[in-house]
């Protein structure tokens, strides 16, 4: 049977079956049977019911969460209308970044210098880096996905919204809660969390969790690879040299401890700390195509020659078509070397590119050369080329041999103060503290060449201290919430890529500090039951100093213009900023920014009926610029982006009937976007610049009904039109046979029009009091460009998602059992992936394949 014909089947059997009634966010409880349990969210900075804040969120609960299969953060993806989660963004091999997006906007990097467009929060401390946001989720409370510009509460970089993770308080009573789950690949988790009351004042919560299994992509020998020469690991610098025989394993342990000390009737203390530590395979990677053949311009200019005093002129192009040398992409200059006699590669002005690789500045690092080895008469040094014999269909499968590993070791700490100043007034400080350490390693060419190989390491620290005063006033007619907030960071990110064996040794140290401090206010006022008003405002001020050290460890422009001096003359004629350090891209003073925002928010609810609300808002929200770190050619000045600027527009109602047994909540929003900050691929390099602007269109449905004891139905849509509305010429990419370009119109990157969610659960009481639950859950999203310029190999076409779980619940609630699967329709797709058209190829990951687990789970 067809999946779609299976899926509507199973899912038609299951909304026959009468059962206990459940709700998207929240478990129901005995006095709420048959009906919808009632969220509390801190969204607005105070305990609120998610029904009554004038803000499109979706709220998920640790049940919910367990029952859904949602592991990490990415795993929400396909539960919340609009938003798009990814676990990995296109070269950094690790599948602890997250690429978050929300209606069309977010970010699609991890480097130190680049900033999220959703703000992902963990107890109120916001998580500056994409690496490590995407959070293992063993004992959380809740999870609020907060939609739309965020500026006012939450602050810079949450332009395109907000995550908030709230982690469990400490019971009042000893309690333990754990499960065990295998599956597929042979999955091993392990979570464990145990409640210790100290005093009856104080409590303490210990988690621990264990995440383990094999990697689903298997590395397979390439025919007769043994026969060729290859070049040994240490020849080119990495962050590690780790392999493996498969990837896109995980193996990764954490602990987490929080402390709850209700010091008086008006003072309550929490401190918390977290650590994990991750040494797993690295990201699943595919080599999707193959662009030997593809021209390259190589360098700035289009001169024909250069003038070297002293050296004279040295030839660079030939013919007219500014191309050098005749048109090679670097796996073309690679093929070109290896196949071609001394003197074809002399007729080419490439002697220079095809001998030796390294330079006399970086002793030990200097190996052979390229030039005939494959046409002379010692076929010991005979090299496989770099083309389309390493492409395979299955997409689990692979001829990589190079680095595969994930390293990561993130900690933090954290203290909040909850003081009731008096009935009416409060004061919370949210003082927080963390430090990560991450290295990473990816085989992007999928074959036995070094075609592309990328190492990541980044090092970060960062403290925040936030102070909230709320309260209220006339008879809580008014509602108010003002506060400080005080920020500063420092990572350090060095990258090494090769490219196709050692002819581009890119280095990149760069070191970046960040200070922020910002002023906020939000007033509610209630003019009459029916009809209230929102007032808000942040003002943020932020310094910013980096200093980037991107350079070419093989010298590549030196040896295509011919000039074999590593220093001046050559330096300066090529154009390198600094005489001193003859291969460094980068200028190498330091920079230095500062950025001033205020994000305004207003906004108007009417109440027609206790159970109905209708609002409406305008905000606006930013995310701070930096510099472009990703050079293959110096420049003589540091190149820098501006700002991304948001303005948004809501309309949305949240309602309840049918004595809670039905809820709709509604959202339709209109967001003019600019300064639109995306990798755009510049030669080799993937350079941030401010591509343009755009517009962005769209609604939301989510829905939770209780029809009858026992049934729930969870179900959302979201649309989003999200296109160009002006594009800078240096971004726009016109149509070709590789990709669908960049222009006024073309849709905007990881941004579904159509995303369609139903999630029926069925609970059935048995005669012991035990519980049989069954849950599906599908997901259908329409077609995603993953990358800027819309390259046609990386396209995500429409997606059908498909899990489901069936669990035995015991009587009291003292253990579970549950078997399900995920992703029953195999429905494979890549998740991200990387345009290299310089190097030679395409490449990408894919999501995982359907996997079964079971899960036994004990609570007393």
């Amino acid at each position: 049977m067809p999946y779609r014909q299976l899926l509507i089947v199973s899912s038609s059997l299951l909304a026959l079956v009468p059962a206990a009634a459940w709700a998207q966010a929240a478990e129901t409880t005995s006095e709420a049977a048959g009906g919808i349990e009632e969220i509390v969210v801190t969204a607005q900075k105070r305990a609120q019911n998610v029904q009554d804040v004038p803000i499109a969120i979706s709220a998920f609960t640790a049940n919910a969460l367990k029952e859904r299969a949602v592991a990490d953060v990415a795993s929400l993806s396909n539960i919340a209308p609009n938003v798009t989660l990814d676990a990995g963004t296109p070269f950094s091999g690790s599948s602890s970044v997250l690429s978050a997006y929300i209606r069309g906007i977010g970010q699609n990097d991890f480097a130190a210098n680049l900033d999220p467009g959703v703000g992902v929060y963990l107890d109120g401390i916001y998580l500056a880096r994409t690496v490590g946001a995407n959070l293992d989720l063993p004992d959380v409370e809740r999870i609020e996905v907060l939609k739309g510009p965020q500026g006012t509460l939450f602050g810079r970089n949450t332009i395109g919204g907000a995550i908030s993770v709230v982690t469990r308080d400490p019971g009042r009573e000893f309690s333990f809660r754990g499960d065990i789950t295998t599956g597929r690949f042979n999955r091993l988790d392990i979570n464990a969390s145990v409640d210790l009351p100290i005093t009856d004042a104080v409590g303490l919560s210990l988690t621990g969790s264990s995440r383990k299994r094999d990697g689903y992509l298997k590395r397979i020998p390439f025919p007769n690879a043994g026969n060729f020469a290859t070049d040994p690991n240490a020849a080119f610098r990495s962050n590690g040299y780790d392999g493996s025989s498969k990837e896109g394993g995980q193996s990764e342990w954490s602990l987490r401890g929080k402390l709850k000390w209700e010091a008086s009737e008006r003072l309550t203390v929490r401190i918390s700390g977290d650590y994990l530590r991750q040494d797993q395979q690295g990201t699943a990677n595919k080599l999707l195509a193959t662009t030997e053949d593809q021209p390259y311009v190589f360098a700035p200019t289009a001169d024909r020659a250069l003038v070297i005093p002293g050296l004279g002129a040295t030839a660079l192009y030939d013919g007219a078509s500014g191309l050098a040398p005749n048109g090679f992409n670097f796996a073309g200059l690679y093929n070109f070397c290896i196949g071609s006699t001394p003197g074809e590669i002399a007729a080419r002005n490439a002697t220079a590119l095809c001998g030796a690789r390294g330079t006399p500045l970086n002793p030990g690092q200097v190996i052979g050369g390229l030039a005939g080895v494959n046409v002379d008469a010692d076929p010991s040094n005979d090299r496989l080329p770099f083309d389309g014999r390493y492409l395979l269909a299955d997409k689990d499968k692979s001829y990589a041999t190079g680095l595969n590993f994930s390293r990561m070791r993130v900690w933090g700490l954290s203290m909040t103060l909850d003081y009731e100043l008096s009935d009416a007034m409060s004061i919370k400080s949210i003082t927080g503290y963390r430090r990560l350490r991450w290295e990473t390693g990816l085989d992007a060419d999928g074959s036995p060449v070094r075609a592309l190989e990328f190492s990541f390491s980044l090092r970060n620290w960062q403290f925040s201290q936030e102070l909230q005063l709320t309260g209220h006033a006339f008879d809580e007619k008014l509602k108010y919430v003002v506060g400080g907030y005080y920020f500063k960071e420092r990572s350090f990110l060095s990258d090494y890529v090769t490219f196709d064996q050692g002819l581009l040794q890119i280095y990149g140290p760069n070191l970046l500090h960040t200070k922020n401090y910002a002023f906020f206010g939000q007033v509610d006022y209630e003019l009459s039951p029916l009809i209230s008003f929102t007032l808000g405002g942040r003002y943020t001020k932020e310094s910013k100093d980096f200093n980037g050290g991107q350079s070419d460890l093989n010298g590549f422009n030196y040896k295509l213009f011919n000039c074999p001096v590593y220093g001046d003359p050559c330096t300066t004629a090529l154009g390198f900023p600094s005489p001193s350090e003859p291969l460094r891209y980068y200028v190498p003073q330091t920079q230095y920014r500062k950025f001033n925002n205020f994000a305004p928010k207003l906004g108007v609810q009417l109440h027609p009926t206790d159970d109905i609300m209708v609002y409406g808002s305008w905000s606006r929200g930013y995310k701070t610029g930096g510099w472009t770190t990703r050079l293959s050619n110096p420049l003589p000045t540091a190149a820098s982006f501006s700002p991304e600027k948001a303005e948004s527009f809501e309309l949305g109602v949240k309602s309840e009937f049918f004595a809670r047994r039905l809820q709709l909540n509604a959202a339709v929003f209109t967001t003019r976007y600019d300064g639109i900050q995306l990798n755009f691929q510049q030669g080799v390099s993937p350079t941030i610049q401010n591509a343009g602007d755009a517009r962005i269109k769209g609604f939301e449905v989510e829905l939770v009904a209780a029809p009858a004891a026992g049934l729930t139905i969870n179900a959302s849509v979201g649309y989003s039109d999200a296109y160009y509305t002006s594009v800078l010429p240096q971004a726009q990419v016109a149509p070709n046979p590789l990709q669908a370009g960049v222009f006024p119109g073309a849709p905007l990157p990881k941004t579904p029009k159509w995303k369609f969610n139903v999630s029926p659960r069925y609970e059935y009481l048995l005669p012991n009091d035990g519980a049989l639950i069954a849950l599906v859950d599908y997901t259908r999203t329409s077609k995603v460009w993953n990358d800027s310029e819309r390259a046609y190999a990386l396209l995500r076409p429409s997606t059908d998602q498909l899990n489901a779980s069936l669990s035995y619940r015991a009587p009291g609630n003292r253990w579970t059992f549950t078997v399900g699967g995920v992703n029953l329709t195999n429905d494979r797709y890549l998740v991200s992936g990387g345009n290299q058209t310089a190097a030679g190829l395409l490449f990408g990951t894919y999501n995982r394949p359907t996997e079964w687990y079971a899960r036994v789970g004990v609570k007393f």
